[in-house]
């Protein structure tokens, strides 16, 4: 099993150039955790283990103990997109969605969201259109996120017991 303590930033900003071994498709859900069991995109075996707090990103660059490069990929999830037609109304509504300190991925006059029949009801009220398909959900990480752009490097030289 190939095991995961190092992460190296994003793909898009330091390492263009550097040959990925593989990839990791996960749902935003999995990439919350702080430890995760999986599976590549070429069928190897993978524990990720990353410190709590830290979201994994989409594009991310993990290393393996033994210098493989993994690149984090997100999987299609059952969200609801909601389609703005003006500025002003978009601008309201993702105000009450924040307010209610709703995740969400905005986007040009859209924003995405895990679905919820309340939020739903919110944004049908100010007259945005919804979209049910599946997409990939990358939420902002707001003010306070741990979401970063710079890698984390933790070395490990000691022996672990992972369970």
């Amino acid at each position: 099993m190939l095991q995961v303590f190092e992460r190296l930033g994003l793909k898009s900003q330091a390492h263009k150039h550097r040959v990925i071994d593989d990839s990791i498709t996960l749902d935003f859900d999995t990439r919350q955790k702080a430890r995760i069991k999986g599976t590549t995109d070429k069928g190897l075996a993978v524990a990720i283990f990353v410190e709590r707090g830290h979201p994994l990103k989409i594009g991310e660059l993990l290393k393996s103990e033994c210098g493989q490069f993994i690149e984090v990929m997100g999987s299609p999830e059952p969200v609801t997109t909601a389609l703005a037609t003006d500025w002003l109304t978009f601008s309201k509504v993702c105000y009450h969605l924040g307010n209610r300190h709703t995740r969400l991925q905005v986007g040009e006059l859209w924003l995405r969201f895990q679905p919820d029949h309340v939020l739903e009801e919110l944004v049908l009220r100010f007259g945005l259109t919804l979209n049910h398909q599946p997409e990939i959900f990358e939420p902002e990480s707001g003010a306070y996120g741990a979401g970063h752009s710079q890698g984390h490097h933790h070395t490990h030289e000691h022996a672990h017991e992972h369970g």
